[in-house]
């Protein structure tokens, strides 16, 4: 048993504290077990947790949400500590000098008086960074982990800045009009489906990115609107006294139309 001190407030010291603690000899078994793809999943959902809070603008949820994140990162550095490959002054060391090294309109003599110019220098100073010479190979560092929505829209973002890009929306209207109709034709056929579904959806982040629209944020709107239409299906034939499984499908398109008009 740990006899840790109580405090009116633990600080940032207390948590590393504490993780050392769990993972240390006599500490937790199951903290001690884990590794960085066993605590992947809680990584993700931890930052997914946060990012909720984010869009929620809860303080007090964010300052949970927060500590959570906080947490998981220690805990994966002290997970790389105790195998002696790097340690936390490493990971701060690191990233010190990529801030100083990317915001040379800061810490250099660099010109950049707007938002977009400093993303403009960023995005040099990256492939510089990382030895990039081809857009291609900009492409290839986009973590395959992203969300595949997210990952589509930075790759057309590079292929864009390299020209790879549009006039305007309509051609990027008129592309994913070709993708739909390559869809049907797949369908039709039973041929090429998951790949013609993904033309279609790469080709819609394409209007998107024109619009101005995160497609990752329109689609969660979309499912947060799905959920609140069918709540109101639900609703409208547990009043009649059916449930929805019993009702044909004239009848429930009806409801769908009814809470559809009363958003």
């Amino acid at each position: 048993m740990v006899n840790y001190p109580e405090k009116a407030t633990y600080t940032y010291e207390d948590l590393v504290h504490i993780l050392r603690i769990l993972r240390a000899p006599g500490g937790c078994p199951w903290d001690r077990e884990q590794t960085h793809k066993s605590n992947r999943r809680n990584f993700l959902e931890e930052a997914y947790e946060a990012a909720e809070a984010f869009d929620l603008d809860d303080p007090e949820l964010m300052e949970e949400e927060l500590g959570d994140m906080l947490m998981q990162v220690l805990f994966n550095i002290h997970i790389e500590e105790d195998a002696g490959r790097f340690t936390t002054d490493d990971v701060t060391d690191h990233v010190v000098r990529k801030l100083i090294f990317r915001h040379p309109h800061v810490f250099a003599s660099t010109s950049a008086d707007t938002s977009e110019q400093v993303l403009v220098n960023w995005d040099k100073l990256k492939r510089q960074e990382k030895g990039q010479r081809t857009t291609a190979e900009a492409m290839d560092s986009v973590a395959r982990s992203l969300p595949a929505l997210w990952r589509a829209d930075k790759l057309q973002s590079k292929a864009a800045k390299a020209g790879f890009e549009f006039a305007d929306v309509s051609g990027a209207l008129d592309k994913l009009d070709e993708e739909t109709q390559e869809l049907r034709a797949a369908v039709e056929s039973g041929t090429n489906f998951e790949e013609e579904l993904g033309d279609v959806l790469f080709a819609t982040v394409k209007v998107g990115r024109f619009c101005g629209v995160d497609p990752e944020a329109a689609l969660e709107k979309t499912c947060e609107k799905f959920i609140a239409r069918f709540r109101k299906v639900e609703q409208a034939a547990s009043a009649r006294g059916e449930e929805l499984s019993s009702l044909p499908l004239d009848t429930l398109t009806a409801l769908w139309n009814e809470a559809k008009q009363a958003q």
